[in-house]
Protein backbone atom coordinates (compact mmCIF):
# COMPACT_ATOMS: atom_id res chain seq x y z
CA UNK A 1 0.00 0.00 0.00
CA UNK A 2 1.49 3.32 -1.08
CA UNK A 3 1.54 6.19 1.38
CA UNK A 4 0.83 9.63 -0.02
CA UNK A 5 3.87 11.81 0.61
CA UNK A 6 4.00 15.51 1.22
CA UNK A 7 4.74 17.73 -1.73
CA UNK A 8 8.21 19.34 -1.51
CA UNK A 9 6.76 22.74 -0.55
CA UNK A 10 4.54 21.14 2.13
CA UNK A 11 7.52 19.21 3.49
CA UNK A 12 9.69 22.33 3.54
CA UNK A 13 7.00 24.33 5.36
CA UNK A 14 6.34 21.58 7.92
CA UNK A 15 10.01 20.82 8.62
CA UNK A 16 10.79 24.53 8.83
CA UNK A 17 8.07 24.99 11.45
CA UNK A 18 9.31 22.01 13.50
CA UNK A 19 12.98 22.97 13.38
CA UNK A 20 12.32 26.63 14.15
CA UNK A 21 9.93 25.80 16.99
CA UNK A 22 12.45 23.40 18.51
CA UNK A 23 15.34 25.89 18.26
CA UNK A 24 13.36 28.78 19.75
CA UNK A 25 11.81 26.58 22.47
CA UNK A 26 15.21 25.27 23.54
CA UNK A 27 16.73 28.76 23.58
CA UNK A 28 13.90 30.15 25.70
CA UNK A 29 14.12 27.15 28.01
CA UNK A 30 17.88 27.71 28.37
CA UNK A 31 17.26 31.37 29.15
CA UNK A 32 14.84 30.48 31.96
CA UNK A 33 17.10 27.77 33.45
CA UNK A 34 19.23 30.20 35.54
CA UNK A 35 15.99 31.36 37.18
CA UNK A 36 15.33 27.74 38.21
CA UNK A 37 11.99 27.65 36.41
CA UNK A 38 10.86 25.13 33.79
CA UNK A 39 8.76 26.04 30.79
CA UNK A 40 5.74 24.31 32.38
CA UNK A 41 6.20 26.24 35.62
CA UNK A 42 6.74 29.48 33.73
CA UNK A 43 3.55 29.02 31.70
CA UNK A 44 1.49 28.55 34.88
CA UNK A 45 3.10 31.53 36.60
CA UNK A 46 2.47 33.65 33.49
CA UNK A 47 -1.22 32.67 33.30
CA UNK A 48 -1.73 33.44 37.00
CA UNK A 49 0.21 36.69 36.63
CA UNK A 50 -1.93 37.76 33.68
CA UNK A 51 -5.08 36.99 35.71
CA UNK A 52 -4.10 39.69 38.21
CA UNK A 53 -4.54 39.86 41.99
CA UNK A 54 -7.81 37.89 41.97
CA UNK A 55 -5.94 34.89 40.59
CA UNK A 56 -7.40 32.06 38.58
CA UNK A 57 -9.32 28.88 39.30
CA UNK A 58 -7.24 25.70 39.37
CA UNK A 59 -9.62 24.01 36.92
CA UNK A 60 -9.24 26.85 34.39
CA UNK A 61 -5.45 26.77 34.74
CA UNK A 62 -5.36 23.03 34.11
CA UNK A 63 -7.64 23.43 31.08
CA UNK A 64 -5.60 26.28 29.60
CA UNK A 65 -2.38 24.32 30.15
CA UNK A 66 -3.98 21.25 28.51
CA UNK A 67 -2.95 19.11 31.48
CA UNK A 68 -4.74 16.39 33.39
CA UNK A 69 -5.98 17.51 36.79
CA UNK A 70 -3.52 15.12 38.50
CA UNK A 71 -0.53 16.37 36.54
CA UNK A 72 -1.51 19.96 37.10
CA UNK A 73 -2.01 19.39 40.84
CA UNK A 74 1.54 18.01 41.10
CA UNK A 75 2.90 21.05 39.25
CA UNK A 76 0.91 23.41 41.50
CA UNK A 77 2.19 21.52 44.57
CA UNK A 78 5.79 22.17 43.46
CA UNK A 79 5.13 25.87 42.87
CA UNK A 80 3.40 26.19 46.23
CA UNK A 81 6.26 24.43 48.07
CA UNK A 82 8.68 26.87 46.44
CA UNK A 83 6.56 29.75 47.77
CA UNK A 84 5.62 31.05 44.31
CA UNK A 85 1.83 30.54 44.44
CA UNK A 86 -0.90 30.28 47.03
CA UNK A 87 -4.06 28.23 46.73
CA UNK A 88 -7.27 29.13 48.51
CA UNK A 89 -10.88 28.02 48.40
CA UNK A 90 -12.94 29.94 45.88
CA UNK A 91 -14.81 32.83 47.48
CA UNK A 92 -17.48 32.51 44.78
CA UNK A 93 -18.65 28.97 45.52
CA UNK A 94 -16.30 27.41 48.08
CA UNK A 95 -15.92 24.26 45.98
CA UNK A 96 -12.93 24.93 43.77
CA UNK A 97 -9.56 26.49 44.46
CA UNK A 98 -8.09 29.74 43.18
CA UNK A 99 -4.39 30.31 42.64
CA UNK A 100 -2.60 33.61 43.18
CA UNK A 101 1.03 34.60 42.97
CA UNK A 102 2.99 35.31 46.12
CA UNK A 103 5.36 38.27 46.27
CA UNK A 104 8.18 35.84 45.44
CA UNK A 105 6.18 34.47 42.52
CA UNK A 106 5.56 37.96 41.13
CA UNK A 107 9.26 38.84 41.46
CA UNK A 108 10.31 35.64 39.67
CA UNK A 109 7.70 36.15 36.97
CA UNK A 110 8.95 39.69 36.27
CA UNK A 111 12.49 38.33 35.79
CA UNK A 112 11.21 35.45 33.63
CA UNK A 113 9.12 37.81 31.48
CA UNK A 114 12.14 40.06 30.90
CA UNK A 115 14.24 37.06 29.94
CA UNK A 116 11.61 35.46 27.71
CA UNK A 117 10.59 38.69 25.95
CA UNK A 118 14.24 39.48 25.24
CA UNK A 119 14.79 35.99 23.85
CA UNK A 120 11.59 36.14 21.77
CA UNK A 121 12.63 39.44 20.26
CA UNK A 122 16.17 38.27 19.48
CA UNK A 123 15.21 34.84 18.11
CA UNK A 124 11.92 35.61 16.39
CA UNK A 125 10.20 39.01 16.44
CA UNK A 126 13.13 41.25 15.50
CA UNK A 127 13.87 39.04 12.50
CA UNK A 128 10.45 39.75 10.95
CA UNK A 129 8.80 42.96 9.81
CA UNK A 130 5.23 43.96 10.65
CA UNK A 131 3.91 42.50 7.39
CA UNK A 132 5.49 39.13 8.24
CA UNK A 133 4.00 39.26 11.75
CA UNK A 134 0.51 40.10 10.43
CA UNK A 135 0.78 37.24 7.96
CA UNK A 136 1.85 34.80 10.70
CA UNK A 137 -0.92 36.02 13.02
CA UNK A 138 -3.48 35.28 10.27
CA UNK A 139 -1.98 31.83 9.72
CA UNK A 140 -2.01 30.92 13.44
CA UNK A 141 -5.59 32.17 13.71
CA UNK A 142 -6.65 30.03 10.76
CA UNK A 143 -4.85 26.97 12.14
CA UNK A 144 -6.30 27.47 15.64
CA UNK A 145 -9.84 27.08 14.30
CA UNK A 146 -11.31 23.59 14.45
CA UNK A 147 -11.11 21.75 11.10
CA UNK A 148 -14.36 21.47 9.18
Amino acid sequence: MATERLRPLEDEAWRGFLLTHDRIWRSIQDGLAPLNVSMSEYSVLALVGEAGPQGMRMSELAERRLMSSGGFTRLADRLERRGLIERRRSAADGRGFEVTLTDEGRALLRKAWRQQYGDLRRLFLDRLDDEDLRHLARIWSRLAAEPQ
